[in-house]
């Protein structure tokens, strides 16, 4: 799962009729150095580390708008909401999020086992 903001809405004019009422939102997703950036919704974003090469398509049913904070769900986990039936997503909204807190975790250790062991 990744977060990401809604930067705007795709238009459709046919859909596949397996598909509840919902829409299709344009969405860029977030590294942390975005994230630091400003993580209420509607709050300005900081610089991603590096640019994100593409937009990404995800279905919302939730109602989410232009720049809110939503969480994606991708691949078959994204066509969970619609099991039994089949249906050809690749993104979906699983939650709008209100806020988002990361916390600095410590640098990662190295641990060797004792010599001999």
């Amino acid at each position: 799962m990744r977060i990401a903001r809604v930067i705007g809405h795709v238009t459709l004019s046919r859909k596949i009729e397996a598909l509840v009422p919902g829409t299709f939102l344009l969405v860029e997703a977030l590294d942390e150095s975005a994230l630091r950036g400003g993580t209420e919704a509607g709050a300005p974003l900081g610089k991603r580390d590096k640019p994100m090469p593409e937009s990404l398509v995800v279905f919302d049913e939730l109602g989410a708008g232009v720049g809110q904070l939503i969480a994606v769900s991708e691949g078959a986990e994204a066509t969970m909401p619609f099991y039994p039936k089949r249906v050809p997503l690749d993104a979906y909204n699983s939650a709008i999020l209100d806020h988002v807190e990361i916390t600095r975790t410590l640098p990662r250790t190295e641990t060797r086992a004792p010599a001999g062991v």
